[in-house]
């Protein structure tokens, strides 16, 4: 029952949040959603990865910005509301815009992202998944990742891979 009651404090939260209120007012249209992601590699090499709990799926914690933060803002605190690791620099290594990063979410609303990416470093915290957030976390090597594993993933880490060869971001 306690699950229970915890979803539905999400799904009020979400419902009065800026996207559930944009979203209760324009229906089932295909809306812009601006968000980052948080890319943490640790000293072996291996990135922390998120089980997403509304859809199974292993990513980078993400999430939409919020009103009156930045995006490398919203990059570190999604990353510490979802993982419990807060970092203290976050560095652009993409941003993507393009229609094929339009996705529907499990309640079937259709969003195109505006996304940063953004390589975070200086690091502290315990690992500690919240479990409206994630159902699971770890570290692990790119020949190691789990599945089902997010697309994102594999794009994010040619991006990052793009801007250590060239210290450019990935503009999309």
């Amino acid at each position: 029952m306690k699950a229970t009651v915890e979803l539905m404090g999400a799904v009020e939260d979400w419902q009065n949040s800026y996207h559930g209120r944009l979203r209760a007012a324009m229906g089932d249209a295909v809306l812009f959603l601006v968000a980052a992601r948080g890319i943490i590699r640790d000293e072996q090499g291996r990135f922390l990865l998120i089980k997403r709990s509304d859809n199974g799926v292993w990513a980078f914690p993400a999430g939409a910005m919020e009103i009156g933060e930045s995006l490398p803002e919203c990059a570190i605190r999604e990353t510490f509301e979802e993982t419990g690791i807060k970092a203290a620099k976050a560095t652009l290594i993409a941003f993507l815009t393009g229609p094929q990063y339009t996705f529907t979410n499990v309640f079937g609303d259709t969003y195109q992202h505006l996304s940063g990416s953004y390589l975070l470093e200086d690091v502290t915290g315990e690992l500690n998944p919240d479990p409206e957030e994630a159902t699971d976390a770890g570290w692990f090597s790119p020949a190691e990742f789990p599945e089902p594993i997010s697309r994102i993933v594999h794009w994010s880490l040619e991006h990052l891979a793009e801007y250590e060869a060239t210290g450019r971001p990935y503009f999309e």
